[in-house]
């Protein structure tokens, strides 16, 4: 290199000899070769005061035509590269985000299978149980109510809950083609064709279904001895709970009551219900001619088993006994999951009981599920179905003077059936 900077070289030809005067010419000025400190055009080592600042970088020098350029090469400094002579390797600037824009959106996590299906496991459920409270609702508001339970039971007791079931052979409700299709006739006036009590014990003992004949002759206050089931013309629910509750000691906490055109809606209403006979049935009086074996019943065909006295010796001994297996095979029908988890069963059958109904007017939803509950379990044979331990029998009836207090006092106290009861069953 000459002092004045220039460096120069002789090209050979093709020949291997030198070309001439062909020279090419790097040229390097003075104070921009990166760690060359120049003073009056001649290269001489930086003073201290100058070392310590950092040589500026050489610009980019253009390579004359026909030439080449060599760079420097150590242009970004021994310290400041990649190792590989490239720019040094530093970060990308960093985005500062303006005041008050929102921050940028995190990408969502996705949901789980097991998580997707327990959430729409719980949005089903709660739409069924919203339907269940308005189909509830809507039942409710349709269901006739009495005030049929007395405010004072006087010395009447009992233990847990009991409910008192009636059955009405009012014909008030009924059309004519309806007195004709269910072969009720069109007598005037009403009676209780059906009347049991439903206990439901506080303390753990076993439910009963306790049949109380209709011709049981009992005293009726401010009427005398007669049927019982009189007292219900004489002064409907609100007197029939009375003399139940005399005759028996036992308080009665529930009044649940069902007409003819009512029985035989909730039994259409559930498809018909299973029953095994024993034998034919023929009463021309209730409209029945059924076969012996198992069958399917229908409204019409239900309600005269109910009600069929005529063709059975035993007269309403008989009826009784099959108007407690009738009601438990539409309790079993009524509680099945064919009718609970299918809506349109559900819904058909709550609409024809609430039409069917009579109520007392303290019996709330409740209730009626713990007489639902209690007629369950005895349809399923964790309970006892019995009929009132009988006396004289004829055209009337009466009651075991030993036997009868004997329940009354169970009932009271919420016992078990004393087994002597249970066994004088006819």
């Amino acid at each position: 290199m000459r002092p004045d900077g220039e460096a120069g070289m002789a090209a050979p030809g093709a020949d291997g000899g030198a070309r001439g005067t062909e020279i090419k010419v790097t040229t390097y000025q003075a104070g921009h070769v990166p760690g060359v400190s120049y003073r009056g055009g001649m290269a001489h080592s930086p003073r201290d005061d100058e070392s310590a600042q950092a040589p500026a970088p050489a610009p980019a020098m253009a390579a004359p035509a026909g030439g080449t350029s060599v760079m420097p090469s150590d242009a970004y400094g021994p310290a400041d590269t990649d190792g590989i002579g490239g720019p040094p390797a530093t970060p990308p600037p960093t985005r500062r985000r303006r005041e008050g824009a929102e921050p940028p959106a995190r990408p969502k996590k996705r949901r789980s299978g097991a998580g997707r299906f327990f959430r729409w496991l719980l949005i089903i459920l709660l739409v069924i149980a919203v339907a269940l409270a308005a189909l509830v609702w809507y039942v409710w508001g349709r269901i006739e109510k009495v005030d049929a339970i007395p405010e004072d039971h006087g010395s009447a007791v009992s233990d847990g809950r009991v409910f008192l079931l009636v059955g009405s052979d009012s014909r008030e409700d009924l059309s004519r083609d309806e007195q004709s299709e269910l072969g009720t006739g069109s007598t005037e006036g009403q009676r209780t064709d059906t009347i049991m009590l439903l206990s439901v014990p506080g303390g753990g003992a076993r439910n009963a279904l306790i049949s109380i004949p209709r011709d049981s002759v009992v005293d009726i206050p401010g009427h005398g001895e007669n049927r019982i089931n009189a007292a219900f013309a004489f002064g409907g629910a609100p007197l029939l709970v009375e003399t139940i509750e005399a005759a028996t000691g036992v308080a009665i906490d529930d009044y649940v009551q069902i007409g003819f055109g009512g029985f035989a809606g909730i039994v259409d209403a559930l498809g018909g219900v299973e029953m095994c006979l024993d034998e034919a049935v023929q009463d021309e009086q209730a409209h029945i001619d059924l076969p012996a074996g198992c069958q399917v019943l229908n409204g019409p065909d239900a309600l005269g088993y109910a009600r069929a006295r005529h063709f059975d010796p035993t007269s309403d001994i008989g009826r009784v006994q099959r108007q407690r297996e009738l009601i438990s095979a539409i309790a079993d029908k009524a509680l099945s999951p064919g009718t609970l988890v299918n809506p349109i069963e559900l819904t058909r059958t709550a609409l024809a009981g609430g039409d069917a109904l009579v109520l007392d007017e303290d019996t709330g939803p409740m209730d009626m599920f713990a007489f639902a509950r209690g007629i369950g379990s005895v349809s399923s044979g964790s309970g006892d179905t019995i009929t009132v331990p009988l006396g004289e029998i004829g055209n009337t009836v009466t009651w075991d003077s030993e036997l009868a207090p004997e329940l009354w006092a169970a009932l009271q106290q919420g016992d078990e059936i004393p087994p002597a009861v249970l066994e004088a069953q006819p």
